[in-house]
């Protein structure tokens, strides 16, 4: 791989529409390979095989794909990897046989390259046939670690760029982005990587998610494209790719099957109308890549080349800055949802409930919690499995299993311990979100914990704390604003972490302990959320709001915990970590509960009480004084006895 290559092939993409080669396994059939073709009675199937026993085949298919017009061939080593080969005991010959294959592929490109027209080798990484979430049969690091071979052959051998195909898992893909990642640390080099994923004819990939989930955690990377094939032909690949080019701030490839398979397992699609079909996503602009897939013949090659020539390729987008976060599903912090509900209640610090049941090992009725929660509306789910009673570490893997099933929507990973959080990561398809990171310790926790967002595509929740001794945990409206500046500001500039995958928690205090130093705090918190949306642009703001009304009976909290959401809101709150089975719609809370509860928040004096409206002006005697009102007020009222559960 080499650097001039390289430049070519983005020069390429730049300027046309390039044109990937057809279908291998299909082109091999028609050899009517035997059993000794492949090597012998254990190795009937594997192709990759043929590369040693049958190199002229493999070199024929890729000088017709050339002769076609094809611009990128891909290396026989669709299941090239370790993991794949272990099935017919080559695991030993991995690294070979894609050094060879990748050989192959480029003497042909070589033969077939021009100055004004480069041809390029693409190393094949199919999904192997293992799936880390449909059937758990390999692990994050198993597969990572297989990948990671495969992908060191195929580059040794003289890939111009690997492509992570027919993807169906996103754990899968991410597994095989972090070898990716690792091999180019490793060498020093950048490699162009493409992935493509495999959406079924239900709309969805076979692990879950649909095409936008899919683009939301892949997003992060640094990518030469992203697109769709296999599975189906363009027609059922139209709303998906038509979402990919929408939603992409990257290139797009598209090369479909000739259609569905026939009740003779044949593909019906001729050369004209495949290319016909995909003439309507290149005059909508959508496609940088475009080719063939199953059943598609070098004559299929050269009626796409024929069609594509002379069309524009796909206008990458800029960034849009949107705050997206997926688990199977896709959710967006946008103004049209707010607040998004993270629920809280699988926390061992703030739930009772669920820390006896993590204590006791119950998995099953630990997760059932996050399910109610998303059933009640919650949009994320909050987990939090870091206590100083157990080992965290050990509680990751039993719990996630057990959860990843039941949620579609993403998880908000609540530890600072950076191990933890990178395998919590391993469990997540989609784009998760870390809480949380913050400046108490310099810059120590922002080292540790970027590098782990940066590599499996996380948000951060950022909280506005930082060195002063004393003040840590800004309180006024301006220490959070200031606070939350410099965080920005790192974070993006020398940390390389997108404005909009930040989540400012500019901290909420309790208003009803009676102590007099938080006295206030609501109102600097819903007043600092109003001035970091105005000032720092493109992230979004969280708040644990049950922490407001610590020290409350149970009925009160519920009453006290809506009316701040809702002020929140109106100042510009994006997300907000409540318990979604147990919160009072604004509109719902008697008007006299309301009342109290927007007194204590904003420490409005009563009658007999002489002070300032304004909490900031009066005297501390006067805030603790109307503060302590209000505090015995809405206990009064309530007159409940009891606890959280």
């Amino acid at each position: 791989m080499t650097e001039l290559r390289r430049q070519q092939l983005y020069d390429a993409l730049s300027s046309r529409i390039l044109i990937i080669d057809g279908a291998m396994g299909t082109m091999l059939q028609a050899y009517n390979p035997t059993a000794a073709d492949f090597g012998g009675a254990g190795l009937e199937n594997c192709s990759e095989n043929l590369n040693l026993t049958h190199p002229e085949w493999i070199t024929e298919i890729h000088r017709g794909y050339l002769e076609a017009g094809a611009d990128i061939i891909e290396t026989n080593s669709f299941q090239g990897s370790p993991i794949v080969l272990a099935e017919f005991g080559l695991e030993d010959k991995a690294h070979e046989l894609n050094v060879l294959a990748a050989q192959l592929a480029r003497k042909a490109a070589d033969e077939f390259s021009t100055t004004s027209k480069p041809r390029f080798v693409g190393g094949s990484l199919g999904p192997t046939t293992k799936s880390i979430t449909l059937r758990g049969d390999v692990t994050f690091k198993q597969l990572s670690d297989s990948y990671y071979t495969q992908a060191k052959g195929l580059v040794e051998g003289g890939v111009d760029l690997l492509l992570i195909e027919t993807a169906f898992d996103t754990r899968n893909i991410k597994a095989g982005l972090f070898a990716v990642q690792k091999l180019e640390h490793d060498l020093g080099i950048r490699i162009p990587l493409i992935i493509s994923g495999t959406i079924e004819r239900w709309g969805a990939m076979l692990a879950g998610q649909p095409a936008d989930a899919f683009y939301a955690s892949l997003a992060h990377a640094d990518l030469a494209a992203i697109g769709l094939n296999c599975a189906t032909g363009p027609d059922l690949m139209t709303d998906h790719i038509r979402t990919l080019a929408q939603m992409s701030s990257t290139r797009i490839s598209c090369y479909p099957n000739a259609g569905l398979p026939n009740e003779e397992d044949k593909y019906d699609e001729t050369p004209e109308s495949l290319a016909g079909q995909l003439e309507k996503f290149v005059d909508h602009g959508w496609l940088n890549i475009v080719g063939g897939c199953c059943g598609t013949t070098p004559a299929h090659i050269k009626a796409i080349a024929q069609m594509a020539e002379g069309h524009a390729p796909h206008a990458v987008n800029p960034p849009s800055h949107r705050a997206y976060y997926s688990g199977i599903e896709l959710v967006e912090a946008e103004d049209s949802n707010r607040p998004l509900i993270v629920g809280e209640r699988t926390n061992v610090i703030g739930s009772r409930l669920f820390k006896e049941l993590v204590m006791q090992e119950k998995w099953e009725e630990a997760t059932e919690i996050a399910r109610w929660q998303v059933k009640n509306g919650a949009h994320i789910i909050d987990v939090c499995l870091q206590s100083s009673d157990r080992e965290e570490m050990k509680d990751i893997d039993p719990f996630y299993s057990m959860l990843m099933p039941k949620i579609k929507v993403p998880v908000m990973i609540d530890t600072t311990d950076p191990a933890a959080v990178e395998k919590a990561l391993t469990w997540c398809q989609g784009k998760s979100i870390i809480n949380s990171i913050n400046l108490e310790d310099g810059e120590e926790k922002f080292e540790r914990m970027c590098p782990i967002a940066k590599t499996y595509g996380a948000a951060l929740v950022v909280g506005t704390i930082d060195e002063d001794k004393q003040q840590a945990q800004a309180f006024t409206r301006e220490r959070k604003l200031e606070v939350a500046q410099r965080s920005v500001k790192l974070l993006t500039e020398k940390y390389g972490i997108p404005a909009e995958d930040i989540v400012i928690d500019p901290l909420v205090f309790p208003c009803a302990t009676g102590d007099e130093n938080y006295v206030g705090g609501a109102v600097e918190t819903i007043e600092a959320i109003r001035l970091i949306k105005e000032h720092v642009p493109f992230v979004k703001t969280i708040l644990g709001v049950s922490n407001i009304s610590f020290g409350l009976p149970a009925s009160a909290r519920e009453v006290v915990n809506s009316v701040f959401l809702y002020y929140a809101t109106k100042a510009g709150l994006d997300l907000a970590i409540v318990n979604s089975q147990k919160l009072e719609r604004f509109a719902s809370i008697p008007v006299e509960e309301r009342r109290l509860a927007e007194s204590l928040l904003f420490n409005t004096p009563p009658p007999g009480i002489h002070a300032p409206e304004d909490w900031r002006e009066q005297t501390r005697e006067q805030k603790i004084e109307i503060n302590q009102f209000h505090i015995a007020a809405i206990t009064d009222h309530f007159r409940v006895i009891g606890e959280e559960g």
